[in-house]
């Protein structure tokens, strides 16, 4: 018995060492106490604790440790990792590490987050929001952009250039504006609001592409010639990646140049490249005057004094350079933005037109990846977060002024269910926005997160839009003037698809990428395996290898025991009302931790081909990364306790779509029985986390069917016009005066099942209820106000029978004046 209660004691002592991964040489100073303690009391288990001892003292000997543990390993480390390409090294070392990198850990450090500045705009950036991107939005058609002309009318182009909006990122010595990234993403959230058009026409430039690119790489002599045209609309601009034959594995690219010389400008002997491309999805490609281009470089002749093989390089070429082909246009989902194929072949550039310069050649993916991290964290995350709001605020507001058995359809339960979702993920998408956009203000390129924000909020920009027409019914799906919402139901798909297309995007680069750049120790240990002098590399991988070890076996040692306590013990942060949020998440990072440590130790490369579980791994990094934003977003905006079923909703779903995604990776898991261990350390007491509760979809619910600081909280930034004419301002003045009736209404429906009004239409029942002094004649105008504003909110578009087509063939009246004289019906 007594050397069982020393058992115990050791493992107790043991899990709590690991438990705070305490230094090796802790171990072995605890090691050799028991050993002398239970010399008497229980000398078998001594012997067994001194060999322990004896152990934990030669591994913490750097020299002894390489020589008989981390030498031999390193040899069978370099023999099985798997190789990584020139362009997955880059790829990898594209960007940042951030909060993705906590997250990680096991150990998320709440304060620290917490401590981070709230993001905010300056004066200048709210003017701007407040005066040209609101006259900007009060100029957009969607209907007219998308169905008639195909493109923005010329006077918007001419306000967007003259205005500034394509020069957002330069800075003001070269004419731009010189905005933030939270600016940025605003401006594109308002927009998008408005129109997907205007949104992307805007929002490309100021992304990935020529500007970005010659700000952080270009020459000084091509910055000064090209970002002051840039940011006054003189270029426009587009970049040229995809292609045919390389769309997700845009490194593959087999568009090439080839360093000769040869004639330019009527000059002789031109050092440059002959180039020859084909490009496709090239947005602004049409109307570009700069075309940017990314193409492989070979210099058979040396003439650059390197390899054969230069690499993956970047130029800039006026699209009217002889052998260009530019134009055409792709018709993407009855988008009307500018996008199209282009080509050239054998086109003759010279050196200097290469971003960057001679210098630069080869070096086009790494640079293309370091933009990418950043531009990817703002303009397709802030566009779905847009369209987010405007559903949100839509269909809250339809879902209280349509009526069907004499109710709301908002009070129906199934609708609440939809609107619940569409409120808790549009609080979610909008604090990850705002989040990410800050963390990039202050010098990150969070690649990891930018793959996240990138997925998630397309992903769930997608849902929102789809509950908002499934609560429209007909009104969404019938397109025509008076449709706010069927644009950017097909619009949508465009941001799943470009930026990395959201499959490969979840199932291939957030873990995948995640494990080794955001793991303490992972990225080392494949530097060392990659070092080709092992007794240099030989140091950083045992310091690697041993750091791994611990921060393993402290993960394990945690998630148990936040398991086993529910994470009551765990430290906690923020609001008293949001504590246990807090202590949930330490526990599922700690559980996530351990998990992606195993599944990487026993799966190796293979795991990079076991695609559905690294999904898995990186939807839980994901949503833990979108809880952080949603608590960060709490104490920033000041604690808002009405938009607590905002938060509580986001969390508890994201809670357990974590739990849902630890189990499927344990019960998919190929080694069985590792899963079976696997499983009692993350879930010791089974699963405890439920989705959110009815009632809490109903308090969410009703916080979009009224009016209230909530509802301008959640939906705050977005374009709403106060005009009755357009169909989004008239949904919000049909609100307001429906509410304002109700309670007319209740006084009449009260009367007529009494019995005491017997009219058969509103005419007749209104009259009545005047005459017998229940309503005022004003409160009977406010009714009638109320039902003709709602039956306009009701009504969709129709047309002619053929469109007008056949008319307009023959002479008679245009398309264009066919629909502007088109009615309405239910």
């Amino acid at each position: 018995m007594t050397t069982l209660i020393w058992i115990l004691v050791t493992l107790a002592l043991a899990w709590g060492l690991a438990y705070h991964r305490v230094p090796g040489w802790v171990w072995s100073v605890s090691a050799l106490v028991l050993a002398i303690v239970t010399v008497r009391a229980a000398p078998v288990f001594s012997v067994l604790l001194w060999i322990a001892f004896v152990i934990s003292l030669a591994l913490n000997l750097p020299s002894m440790r390489s020589r008989l543990v981390s030498e031999p390993l390193l040899y069978w480390f370099k023999k099985v990792l798997p190789q990584v390409s020139q362009t997955e090294r880059e790829a990898l070392d594209a960007g940042t590490v951030w909060w993705d990198g906590d997250l990680f850990s096991g150990r998320p450090d709440w304060k620290k987050l917490l401590a981070v500045p709230k993001p905010q705009l300056t004066s200048e950036e709210q003017a701007f929001l407040d005066g040209p991107v609101e006259q900007l939005c009060a100029m957009l058609d969607e209907w007219r952009i998308t169905h008639e002309l195909y493109d923005l009318p010329p006077e918007v182009w001419q306000f967007i250039k003259d205005q500034g909006f394509l020069g957002m990122i330069i800075p003001k010595q070269y004419g731009g504006k010189g905005f933030s990234a939270l600016a940025h993403s605003a401006v594109i959230t308002k927009l998008a609001s408005r129109s997907g058009t205007a949104t992307v026409s805007v929002m490309v430039p100021n992304s990935l592409g020529p500007a970005e690119l010659l700000l952080h790489y270009g020459t000084e002599a091509q910055k000064n010639h090209y970002l002051p045209r840039l940011a006054l609309g003189q270029e426009i601009p587009c970049f040229a990646l995809t292609g045919p034959e390389a769309g997700s594995d845009a490194g593959s690219i087999p568009d090439y140049g080839v360093v000769c010389r040869g004639e330019f400008q009527g000059e002789q002997d031109v050092l440059g490249i002959r180039i020859t491309w084909e490009k496709r999805y090239i947005t602004l490609g049409p109307v570009a005057t700069l075309l940017g281009l990314a193409f492989k470089l070979y210099d058979p002749d040396r003439a650059l004094g390197g390899n054969e093989e230069v690499g993956i390089t970047l130029a800039l070429i006026p699209t009217n350079t002889p052998g260009v082909n530019i134009g055409r246009r792709h018709f993407p989902l009855n988008a009307a933005f500018q996008n199209g194929p282009n080509s050239g072949k054998d086109v003759f550039i010279p050196m200097d037109w290469v971003i960057g310069g001679v210098e630069r050649v080869g070096h086009g993916w790494r640079m293309l990846m370091n933009c990418l991290a950043a531009g990817r964290s703002i303009s397709l995350p802030a566009s779905s977060t847009g369209m987010a709001k405007l559903a949100a605020r839509a269909t809250g507001a339809y879902s209280r002024v349509r009526v069907q058995f004499k109710t709301p359809i908002g009070k129906f339960e199934g609708v609440e269910e939809a609107l619940a979702r569409i409120g808790g993920n549009t609080y979610m998408m909008d604090a990850a926005r705002v989040m990410t956009a800050g963390a990039v203000d202050l010098g990150e390129k969070p690649s990891v997160i930018s793959a996240i924000v990138k997925y998630h909020l397309t992903e769930r920009g997608r849902q929102v839009i789809n509950d908002a027409m499934d609560v429209h019914g007909g009104k969404g799906i019938c397109m025509g003037p008076g449709n706010y919402l069927g644009r950017a139901y097909q619009h949508i798909p465009v941001g799943i698809t470009v930026e990395g297309a959201n499959i490969l995007t979840r199932s291939l680069i957030i873990f995948g990428q995640g494990a080794i750049r955001c793991h303490p120790y992972v990225l080392k240990e494949i530097a060392s395996a990659n070092e080709t002098d092992v007794e240099k590399a030989l140091p950083e991988f045992d310091d690697a290898l041993f750091g791994h070890i611990g921060f393993t076996l402290s993960n394990a040692a945690r998630a148990l025991f936040l398991g086993l306590t529910g994470a009551r013990l765990a430290s906690a942060s923020g609001a008293a009302e949001t504590a246990r949020y807090y202590q949930q998440l330490t526990r599922l990072s700690s559980a996530f931790a351990v998990l992606a440590d195993v599944a990487m130790l026993v799966l190796g490369g293979a795991l990079k081909r076991k695609e559905k579980l690294s999904a898995r791994l990186g939807d839980v990094l994901s949503l833990l990364y979108l809880s952080s934003a949603v608590l960060k977003r709490y104490e920033d905006e000041g604690r808002q306790r009405a938009d607590l079923p905002l938060l509580q909703w986001s969390l508890q779903d994201a809670l357990w779509r974590m739990q849902s995604a630890l189990d499927g990776i344990l019960e998919n898991f190929p080694r069985r029985v590792v899963a079976w261990l696997l499983r009692r350390i993350v879930f010791p007491l089974g699963k405890t986390f439920s989705p959110p509760s009815d009632e809490l979809g109903r308090q969410v619910s009703s916080l979009l069917l009224a009016p209230s600081a909530t509802r301008d909280r959640l939906t705050a930034g977005i374009y709403v016009p106060v005009n009755e004419a357009d169909p989004v301002g008239r949904l919000d003045i049909a609100l307001q005066s429906v509410l304002a009736a109700e309670a007319i209404e209740a006084k009449i429906r009260a009367a007529a099942e009494a019995g005491r009004i017997k009219g058969k239409t509103f005419e007749e029942t209104t009259a009545q209820a005047v005459q017998q002094g229940l309503i005022s004649t004003a409160e009977m105008e406010l009714l009638a106000k109320a039902k003709a504003l709602r039956r306009e909110v009701i009504m969709v578009d129709d047309f002619p029978p053929d469109f007008g087509k056949g008319v307009s063939a023959k002479g008679g009246i245009t398309q264009q004046e066919m629909l502007s004289t088109g009615r309405k019906t239910a």
